[in-house]
């Protein structure tokens, strides 16, 4: 498990938790890298792909296939995407 305190928090999903995330919306992006500021907590899950983020702070959190994740709200951050990337989401609050 990775986790930053009141930012993000990456782990492994058991497989109730992945049979729900496969009914959320989904997005995909090709490799690239863009800004993003989470303006409402948002929890994925990572069919496919892997991506580096980097915290306003400097810290990196890696993301790849298999990764459950959650963003708290008003979380700034770089996405590198290394691999194309394919996700379940849904907001939380």
């Amino acid at each position: 498990m990775q986790k930053v305190e009141n930012k993000v928090v990456v782990y492994k999903p058991n497989q109730k938790e992945i049979q729900e995330a496969l009914k959320w919306n989904t997005w995909s992006k090709e490799v690239s890298s863009f800004e993003w500021f989470y303006h409402t907590k948002e929890k994925f899950y990572v069919v496919q792909g892997e991506v580096e983020v980097i915290l306003d702070d400097g810290r990196k959190i890696h993301i790849k296939e298999g990764d459950m994740a959650i963003f708290e709200r008003n979380v700034k951050c770089t996405w590198n995407v290394k691999k194309p990337i394919f996700k379940h989401y849904t907001f939380l609050e």
